[in-house]
């Protein structure tokens, strides 16, 4: 029972730390409303149960002992997250998608959920997080695969929580922020910071 709450409190700090999904999740809300910021708020979390299953099954194992693994991905994800800032700097919105036909938004949602999912995916970091974070917290002899699926799973759940309590307070300015000189500047805003993230990641050791 003190693992289980060790790790309830651990994880629940950690998804309340502002990160690049934090960021991600609320552009999406300001600019595009709740339904699409929800799609990109699955696609984080849902990343963190791919980490958690990878974990479990060993392969997340090769990232803490092969740095080839590690240095390949990391220059994947930064390279991801500078092609999602630079495209916001030089090609900012300048009008909500609100009026699009059912079929862009379909398209829509999908890209918000790939933007979220690989944006997680493509971080080394946290799948090395996980390798040494959960199973700290894995009783002894007890599945690991279970284990670390039941967690990444807890994990997704509170994300999906704290991020629904984000976009829902996001939709209290959402009239101002929609606003076209105001879309600019937050999407310019949000490349900087999105480039920022991709700096660190490439600069990042394990």
């Amino acid at each position: 029972m003190t693992l289980i709450l060790s790790f309830l409190f651990a994880i629940t700090i950690l998804t309340l730390t502002p990160g690049f999904d934090t960021a991600l999740v609320l552009r999406s809300a300001a600019a595009q409303g709740w339904k699409r910021a929800s799609a990109t708020a699955f696609g984080v979390t849902l990343g963190c149960l791919v980490w958690g299953v990878a974990v479990g099954l060993g392969l997340g194992a090769l990232l803490l002992a092969s740095e080839m693994a590690y240095n390949l991905l990391k220059w994947i994800g930064a390279a991801y997250l500078l092609y999602l800032g630079v495209k916001l700097l030089i090609n900012p919105r300048t009008q909500a998608e609100a009026g699009q036909h059912a079929q862009n938004k379909e398209q829509s949602y999908v890209a918000c959920f790939t933007r979220g999912l690989f944006g997680n995916l493509l971080n080394p970091k946290v799948g090395v997080f996980y390798v040494t974070f959960l199973p700290q917290f894995i009783p002894a002899g007890a599945s690991v695969p279970l284990w670390c699926t039941l967690m990444a799973l807890t994990h997704m759940v509170i994300g999906l929580v704290w991020n629904a309590v984000l976009i829902g307070s996001s939709q209290y300015f959402a009239t101002h922020l929609r606003r076209p000189a105001v879309l600019k500047v937050m999407d310019r805003l949000t490349g900087c910071v999105f480039i920022g993230f991709a700096a660190k990641l490439a600069l990042s050791r394990r």
